[in-house]
C-alpha cells in the first residue's frame, strides 16, 4: 500500500514541470498591462465578437476570444491574491475595468451603427448564466494558472480562452445597451462577472497550491480582510446563478414532460401533430399543439386531453390546440388568381364554423346524457332500491382554492323516502360505479332539501301568477 501511495504522488507532483516564481510572476504581471498594442488588439478583437454575435457567426466569436488580451488582468487579481501583493490587485483591478469598460463602449458603438438588430442564438446564449458557468469559469482558470506554471505550455492558454469566453457577454452587454433591453445587459454583465471571479478564484488556489511565497513586509490582517471579500465576493456571485440553474432544470423537465405527453396522447388515425412547444413564463405553464388533417372538435378533444395532464406531472398546464385544413384547389387551378383567394377564404370559414358546430354538439350530446341518467335508472332503481324516492346523476368540477388545480367528481343527489341502512347504501354505490362504468361516485343525501326548495319556487311563481 505505501508503494502505491508514493507511486501516485509521483505520478502527480507538479515539482519538476514548473518553471520557478519569478519566471510565471513575470508572465502574469506582463499580461496585466493594458498599454499601447494592447489596447488596439482589445478594441479590434471587440469589432470582430460584435460581428460574430450580429452574424451568428461561431467560428467568428472563437477568433475574437483568442486574440482578446482579457484574460491577463483577470489572472492578475488572482495572483495578487494569492501572493499578498495588493499593489498588483489594484493595478489588475484598475486594467480589467478600464478594458471592460472599452468593450463595452466599442460594442455599443457598433450595435449603434449596425443595420441588422435581431438577436440570434449566440447573443441569447449569454443571458442566462447558470451553475454551469461557474464551473467553466472555475476549472478554466485553474488550466490557465496551471499552464502559465508549467514548463509545458501547449495549447492551453487558447482553450482557456475559448472555453470561459471573456469577449462576448461583454459585446453583449453592448448589444443590451443600444437596443434598451436591460435583460441582455444584466444577463450577459452577470455572466462576466462569474468568468472574472471564478477565473481568478481559480488562480487564487493554484497559487498557494504551489506554494508561491508572498510580497515581503505584508500586513496579517490586511490580507486576511482581503481572503474574506474574496470568498465572501464568490459566495454571492454563485447564489444568483443557483436560481437560474432551478429554473432552468424545471423548464427542461417540463418540456421532457410535454414532449412525452403529445407523443403519446395525441395519436388520431386521420390527424397529425404539426408542431408543439411547451413554455414557462411568470410560472404560468403552457403547452401548444398544432394539428394537421381531418379537423376533430376542438373543445371535446380539449377537455379530454387536459384531464390526462395529471399523469405526465403537468397540473396546472394549459393546453392550447391549433388546428387547421387546406382546401382542394384542384378545380379551380384555371381560374383566376382572385377567384381562388375567395374560395380559400370561403373554405377556411367554413372549415372554423364547422370545427365550433362540432364542438358544441359534443358538448350538448354530453350534457344530455347527464340530464337523463336518472330517468333511465328510475325503472331499475324501484326494484333494487325502493327506498329511494329521486335520484339525480351529474359531474362537478372543484377548484382547489390553495393550489387551483381543478378535479372532476361524480356525484349522486339522493332523496330516499325511507332511511337506507349502510351496507345498502355501499351496495347502491357500488352499483352505481359499475352500471354508469364510474371509477368512483360520491353519493349525497339530500334530505327534504330538495322538496323544500321546490314548494318554496312554486309558492314564487303562484304569488306572481296571482298577482298577473
Amino acid at each position: 500500500m505505501p508503494s502505491i501511495q508514493k507511486y501516485l504522488v509521483d505520478y502527480f507532483s507538479l515539482t519538476d514541470y514548473l518553471v520557478s516564481q519569478q519566471e510565471a510572476e513575470q508572465a502574469i504581471r506582463e499580461g496585466v498591462s493594458f498599454r499601447g498594442t494592447n489596447i488596439l488588439i482589445l478594441i479590434i478583437a471587440i469589432f470582430i465578437a460584435s460581428l460574430g454575435l450580429n452574424t451568428n457567426s461561431t467560428a467568428v466569436i472563437i477568433g475574437a476570444m483568442l486574440i482578446s488580451p482579457l484574460m491577463g488582468p483577470i489572472i492578475g487579481i488572482g495572483l495578487g491574491i494569492g501572493i499578498q501583493d495588493f499593489e498588483l490587485i489594484k493595478r489588475a483591478l484598475r486594467n480589467l475595468v478600464m478594458a471592460a469598460g472599452i468593450s463595452v463602449l466599442t460594442s455599443t458603438l457598433y450595435f449603434l451603427v449596425s443595420p441588422v438588430s435581431a438577436a440570434h442564438s449566440e447573443l441569447l446564449a449569454r443571458t442566462s448564466p447558470t451553475i454551469y458557468d461557474v464551473l467553466i469559469g472555475f476549472f478554466g482558470g485553474a488550466a490557465g494558472i496551471i499552464a502559465i506554471g508549467s514548463k509545458s505550455k501547449g495549447n492551453v492558454i487558447p482553450g482557456v480562452a475559448i472555453a470561459t469566453a471573456l469577449m462576448p457577454p461583454l459585446c453583449t452587454v453592448g448589444y443590451g445597451i443600444a437596443t434598451l433591453q436591460p435583460h441582455y445587459f444584466l444577463g450577459a454583465f452577470y455572466l462576466f462577472l462569474i468568468n472574472s471571479i471564478y477565473i481568478a478564484l481559480a488562480t487564487f488556489i493554484g497559487v498557494k497550491l504551489m506554494h508561491y511565497k508572498h510580497v515581503p513586509e505584508i500586513d496579517p490582517l490586511r490580507a486576511r480582510k482581503v481572503r474574506r471579500l474574496v470568498y465572501t465576493v464568490a459566495i454571492l456571485t454563485l447564489l444568483p446563478s443557483l436560481y437560474l440553474t432551478y429554473n432552468m432544470l424545471r423548464q427542461s423537465h417540463f418540456t421532457r414532460s410535454a414532449e412525452q405527453f403529445v407523443a403519446q396522447e395525441f395519436k388520431f388515425p386521420s390527424t397529425q401533430v404539426l408542431s408543439s412547444s411547451a413554455t414557462m413564463e411568470h410560472g404560468e405553464k403552457t403547452i401548444n399543439v398544432t394539428l394537421i388533417g381531418k379537423i376533430l372538435p376542438t373543445d371535446s378533444l380539449r377537455l379530454a386531453l387536459s384531464q390526462q395532464l395529471k399523469f405526465y406531472g403537468l397540473q396546472g398546464a394549459t393546453l392550447n390546440i391549433i388546428q387547421g385544413d387546406t382546401p382542394d384547389l384542384s378545380a379551380f387551378t384555371q381560374t383566376s388568381p382572385s377567384a381562388r383567394d375567395i374560395y380559400e377564404m370561403a373554405q377556411t370559414s367554413i372549415a372554423a364554423k364547422q370545427v365550433t358546430i362540432d364542438s358544441l354538439k359534443s358538448v350538448i350530446a354530453f350534457t344530455n346524457i347527464n340530464d337523463s341518467i336518472g330517468g333511465q335508472l328510475a325503472p331499475e332503481l324501484k326494484v333494487l332500491f325502493p327506498q329511494i324516492s329521486d335520484i339525480a346523476v351529474t359531474r362537478a368540477i372543484f377548484g382547489n382554492i390553495r393550489t387551483t388545480e381543478l378535479d372532476t367528481v361524480n356525484v349522486a343527489l339522493v332523496k330516499y323516502s325511507t332511511p337506507l341502512p349502510v351496507a345498502k347504501r355501499n351496495e347502491l354505490e357500488a352499483y352505481l360505479k359499475a352500471r354508469l362504468r364510474y371509477k368512483s361516485v360520491s353519493i349525497i343525501d339530500i334530505g327534504d332539501q330538495l322538496r323544500i326548495n321546490t314548494t318554496s319556487h312554486q309558492s314564487k311563481h303562484g304569488a306572481t301568477d296571482t298577482k298577473k
